[in-house]
């Protein structure tokens, strides 16, 4: 069982700098925060809606990639560009967190990479091996 190490996926876009997608310690996994970005490194197009369903999954194949899904995730922090979009990114978000509600912090910021209207980072327990 690895206890440290950087986690890397291609079912989620590469970092576009110097970090990790996410680094496990122990049974612990820490995300970096994940954009709008497909696989492939596109932007997607559209409003609130979907740029978080594109970060959710995103962040549901880095999830993947040790065993672990949205049931596994202690905590989320929400990068927001208007909190004025607070219900419509909510009402996307608990479709995805229905069965598990995280510990969340939600933050409005000035300004998110590629300008962007989300960020999403997570803690997740990883399941143990079997």
């Amino acid at each position: 069982m690895t206890l440290f190490g950087t986690i890397s996926t291609d079912a989620a876009p590469a970092a576009i700098g110097p970090y990790a997608q996410a680094v496990r310690v122990g049974d612990l996994l820490f995300t970096s925060g994940q954009i709008p970005l497909t696989p492939a490194g596109t932007l997607v197009e559209g409003g609130i809606e979907e740029q978080t369903h594109q970060v959710l999954a995103n962040l549901k194949a880095v999830l993947a990639s040790v065993g672990a899904d949205f049931r596994n995730v202690v905590k989320t922090t929400v990068f927001l560009k208007d909190m004025n979009q607070f219900a419509t990114f909510n009402s996307v978000y608990g479709t995805y967190f229905s069965e598990h509600t995280p510990a969340r912090s939600t933050v409005e910021v000035a300004r998110l990479p590629r300008d962007v209207l989300v960020e999403i980072e997570v803690i997740s327990t990883i399941p143990v091996e079997g």
